[in-house]
């Protein structure tokens, strides 16, 4: 059975103290603080992995850019500012106490496999969203596992894998102009500590709730899911996300 409140790794120990506001998603307990959590993002310089460290480097948290290049990674650590340094994938992995992956498809898996050891015993967020794009537009693509985020966890049996921050907007989250985002992220996993955390990881974004969505076998259809969202958005002009009712 996994303890309530399990080690992270990288010296990093869920904190004592509550999360600051109310966090509405949970009612069953208090929220893990996530104050001070140094956040790992892999792939962190393309569009998805820069708004998100963007994001939690304007809300208080160390960020470490991620990126084959090491040099990549430190000029995009430069443009987002206070709070965030380059480095190179392993040792992102290696130096975070909760990493994110928002790497393309296309190179998930050979990523993945090759930082199973850094990743061991972390909790690995997984955004990546198998699509694939023709002249009628975006469409699902199979996955034999399951789901990107079931490939990761088949691919990282020491980590404990969640899937979240599929549906929300890179533009939204890169443009300065706004300020928050309405918006409910989707947290899928097995593990009830890590998909806690994950949760209120999502509400340090202005605007955003982190709402639990099942566990990771659900996860194909939520990746899914954002091939209608691009539809969505390209028919209307927008940036849609996600609004979850009734809790």
């Amino acid at each position: 059975m996994t303890p309530r409140n399990p080690p992270l790794l990288g010296g990093c120990h869920p904190p004592k103290t509550p999360l600051a506001g109310n966090i509405q998603f949970m009612t069953e307990r208090e929220a893990p603080s996530v104050d001070g959590l140094v956040i790992g993002i892999l792939g962190g310089t393309g569009e998805q992995g820069r708004g998100l460290a963007r994001r939690f480097a304007l809300a208080g948290h160390p960020v470490i850019i991620g990126s084959r290049s090491h040099d990549r990674a430190h000029a995009v650590a430069r443009e987002i500012g206070q709070n965030a340094r380059g480095l190179a994938n392993r040792d992102a992995a290696r130096e975070a106490g909760i990493v994110i992956a928002a790497v393309p498809w296309e190179g998930h898996g050979e990523l993945l496999s090759g930082l199973a050891p850094e990743l061991a015993g972390k909790i690995v967020v997984d955004c990546a969203n198998p699509l694939g794009f023709d002249h009628r537009g975006a469409y699902p693509l199979p996955v034999p596992e399951g789901s990107a985020a079931e490939q990761a966890a088949a691919l990282l049996p020491n980590s404990r894998v969640v899937a979240a921050f599929h549906h929300v907007s890179a533009v939204l989250l890169l443009d300065p102009e706004v300020e928050t985002i309405d918006l409910d992220v989707l947290v899928l996993g097995d593990d009830r500590y890590a998909t806690d955390l994950v949760q209120a990881l999502a509400a340090r974004i202005p605007g955003v709730r982190g709402v639990y969505a099942g566990r990771l076998r659900n996860c194909g259809q939520i990746e899914a899911l954002t091939a209608n969202l691009v539809s969505i958005n390209r028919r209307y002009k927008a940036h849609a996300g996600l609004r979850i009712t009734d809790i």
